[in-house]
């Protein structure tokens, strides 16, 4: 029973970051390929999907409604990991967000707004 509380903890303290995010990077940024804090929560909340997908469902569906753009933008892809048809709903939805956030892709930074990087995804891309 421990152990579960501090899995609790833990997964509330990833999902808090990705609440805030203001950044989209899914793996290493820059030349040294650091790893964001983003980056680490979003690959907790993946896991705790694998390993208690009720309870990481059910925060994963309270970050795309409260968390900043970026922390939306991670709750949509979570989605479309675990459930493709909720996943492509919450792009649907995201594609009127104008919120704007920054992405990185390796060592390139750049800028996005939800609408359109919901609109990237709903095209497949």
């Amino acid at each position: 029973m421990l152990g579960i509380g501090k899995k609790d903890r833990e997964l509330d303290a990833a999902v808090k970051e990705l609440a805030k995010a203001d950044t989209l990077a899914f793996g290493g940024v820059g030349i040294a390929s650091q790893i964001l804090p983003e980056t680490d929560a979003y690959r907790h909340v993946e896991r705790a999907l694998d390993e208690h997908p009720e309870q990481a469902r059910k925060k994963v569906d309270w970050l795309l409604q409260h968390g900043s753009p970026a922390g939306k933008a991670y709750a949509a892809t979570l989605l479309d990991r675990v459930d493709p048809e909720a996943g492509r709903a919450a792009w649907t939805r995201l594609r009127d967000d104008a919120g704007e956030f920054t992405t990185f892709s390796g060592c390139v930074m750049g800028r996005a707004t939800l609408r359109g990087y919901a609109t990237e995804r709903l095209a497949g891309n």
